[in-house]
């Protein structure tokens, strides 16, 4: 049941993470948004595995080469996939923007099928399914028509980008030979490290200005790495344990926190359909713990 803990510790602290960038997407451009989700969750996962070495010493792992191709593609693609879900905040409202990244989980189904050799049961599937229903119903509140089709290309790659994040995360933590949590520390360690890096050499490059007005006004942007760090540590630790599909399926109860914090904090109005789909986001979650 470890998986499960982790999944919805991930999803609440990500729903936060995801309003914190909607706020800053409002005043800083997509690269420096991005950056605040990786800008100080570095030291705090360092922090975290020292913990663990602490009070559960085990060896140092000796990684292959393997395991770095899926922490880099993996670090890339969290970044692209950032990326796009600013640009998505900036084209619908946050609760909207965020529904549409969440279709992630059954297109995790379907390359861990193909690609990743991941099987789901039949329960699995109804479960991957009704949950993409449910997104659905929230990408799309009006119909068809009510979403753009520039849009729903947006959201398709930002899906695809974070579903291949996640399926790589989870192959780069089975090829290192330590036990949970130790493995998911490490990747975790690394994936951030290594896009740390790459966001402050560009930015340093191409965007100082940016970067300085990080650490002028860094409430909003400590806040966001909190949480980050945070939900990373759990979907890291969630798809250690199990995979990626089933995770990012039951995960999609971050909507439920997403529409409170949209109701609550960002003053978002929440309609009777969106209170349907968060009904079978809930019976898929049923599903794939079953």
């Amino acid at each position: 049941m470890s998986w499960i803990l982790f999944t919805l510790l991930a999803a609440f602290s990500q729903s936060w993470r995801n309003a914190f960038q909607s706020r800053l997407s409002k005043e800083m451009n997509v690269t420096g948004v991005t950056l605040s989700r990786f800008l100080w969750a570095g030291p705090l996962a360092g922090l975290y595995l020292f913990a663990l070495y602490y009070y559960d010493p085990v060896s140092i792992p000796t990684f292959t080469a393997y395991s770095y191709l899926y922490i880099i593609g993996a670090s890339i693609m969290q970044i692209v996939a950032t990326g796009l879900m600013v640009v998505l905040f900036k084209q619908k409202n946050f609760a909207i923007g965020a529904g549409l990244a969440k279709s992630e989980a059954p297109v995790a189904a379907f390359l861990g099928v193909l690609f990743f050799g991941t099987s789901l049961s039949l329960i699995g599937w109804a479960g991957v399914a009704v949950g993409a229903i449910s997104v659905f119903m929230l990408s799309c509140p009006n119909g068809m028509r009510s979403i753009s089709l520039k849009t729903a290309l947006i959201g398709l790659a930002c899906s695809t980008s974070f579903a291949l994040t996640s399926l790589w995360v989870r192959e780069a933590s089975l090829t290192v030979d330590l036990p949970f949590p130790h493995r998911a520390a490490w990747v975790l360690l690394l994936v951030i490290l290594l896009q740390t890096v790459l966001l402050v050499g560009y930015m340093l490059a191409k965007d100082r200005n940016t970067l300085k007005g990080m650490f002028t006004k860094p409430k909003l942007v400590v806040m966001t790495s909190i949480a980050s760090f945070i939900g990373s540590l759990g979907w890291f630790s969630a798809m250690s344990l199990q995979s990626v599909p089933l995770v990012k399926t039951l995960g999609q109860v971050e909507v439920f926190f997403t529409m409170l914090i949209s109701f609550f904090w960002l003053k978002e109005g929440i309609k009777r359909k969106d209170m349907l789909a968060l009904l079978l986001i809930a019976i898929a979650a049923v599903l794939v713990m079953w």
